[in-house]
């Protein structure tokens, strides 16, 4: 297995994908790199340095600069999607999303249904989220929560560059839109990566750690800090079953409540803010699914019910932390 990191991983997919189907194309904002920059075009590889080398080997037909219109980049990317192309479009901040929920909301995520399944729309919607690079409340969002509510999205949130390249493969020769969640502060993440070709499905939690006292589910960003909890609590002899969700819709429900039942204890850590988030939608559906199961209140770790600040130390003590996930399992774990 080759070592690279998630940006390495989500770039070297897109080459061989569109090595092998031409009918992928990639458009969005700065993906070619900027023309006019120094060093040319392609200087830049898009301002996350994911789309580097496309526009080179692929050319302007295949790879599109577009407007700053994110409106106009997820209608494009619908409409090449109705017409036989596999689009790959890219939210430079998933926090623009707002002005391409008609877009998303009522056109991709119904096309399929509205047309009785006589057609599909396998378009890749790309976008950046999450705090952690002082980016302020406008730039710093986890919405996935938002897009998770919306049924016919596949909503995709990679941890590792394992799964960066198994769940783009996935997502790429899929017939449904996608929305695949890049959190920025990840792309270094390095990591053992599988060759030649790998896909990972959806719907397929990835269990961390293993441990009988506590479950923990995490996505994203979380899943690291979980780890770093459960590892703190291991030396202590509690051990705590860690689920990394990849995805949120399709969910993986069999293996959270299989591990409920097992743990009898819950702590759900969701970067977004509490009110109808992912943890609230996990709670109420072990609350009411594996109720009989539970030793204590199910646990939620996320961040407060505010805008996400600016100031360096303001937005640390707005993400949840590795401290924080630690307070709630012994908190959980104090029910007999």
């Amino acid at each position: 297995m080759a070592i690279m990191n998630i940006r390495e991983a989500i770039n070297r997919t897109l080459h061989a994908e569109m090595e092998r189907d031409s009918n992928i194309i990639v458009l969005g904002e700065d993906v070619v790199g900027g023309a006019g920059t120094a060093g040319g075009q392609e200087a830049i590889g898009g301002i996350w340095g994911t789309t580097g080398g496309l526009y080179a080997k692929f050319g302007a037909g295949r790879v599109i600069d577009t407007p700053i219109s994110e409106s106009a980049i997820i209608g494009a990317a619908a409409g090449a999607a109705l017409a036989g192309k596999r689009p790959v479009a890219e939210l430079m901040f998933a926090d623009f999303i707002g002005v391409s929920l008609d877009q998303l909301w009522n056109q991709m995520a119904k096309f399929r249904y509205m047309f009785g399944g006589k057609t599909k729309c396998p378009a890749v919607v790309r976008m950046i989220y999450g705090a952690g690079m002082n980016a302020a409340a406008q730039h710093s969002q986890s919405v996935y929560a938002l897009l998770t509510a919306m049924p016919g999205l596949k909503v995709v949130l990679p941890a590792t560059p394992a799964d960066a390249k198994g769940l783009l493969t996935e997502a790429l020769r899929g017939d449904d839109p996608v929305m695949f969640m890049e959190h920025k502060t990840l792309y270094g993440v390095k990591g053992e990566v599988p060759d030649g070709e790998y896909r990972q499905r959806f719907g397929e939690a990835r269990v961390v750690r293993e441990g009988g006292d506590v479950t923990i589910v995490a996505c994203g960003r979380m899943v690291g800090f979980a780890e770093k909890t459960c590892d703190k609590l291991a030396a202590e002899g509690i051990g705590a079953d860690l689920l990394d969700l990849r995805t949120t819709s399709p969910l993986d429900e069999e293996a959270i409540l299989d591990s409920v039942e097992e743990t009898g204890r819950l702590v759900i850590v969701d970067e977004s803010p509490p009110r109808c988030s992912l943890a609230a939608d996990i709670a109420a559906i072990v609350a009411s699914k594996a109720f009989t199961s539970l030793k204590a209140p199910p646990a939620m770790v996320t961040g407060p019910h505010s805008p996400i600040p600016y100031a360096r130390e303001l937005e640390r003590a707005w993400v949840p932390s590795p401290q924080k996930i630690e307070d709630a399992v012994r908190h959980v774990l104090a029910f007999r």
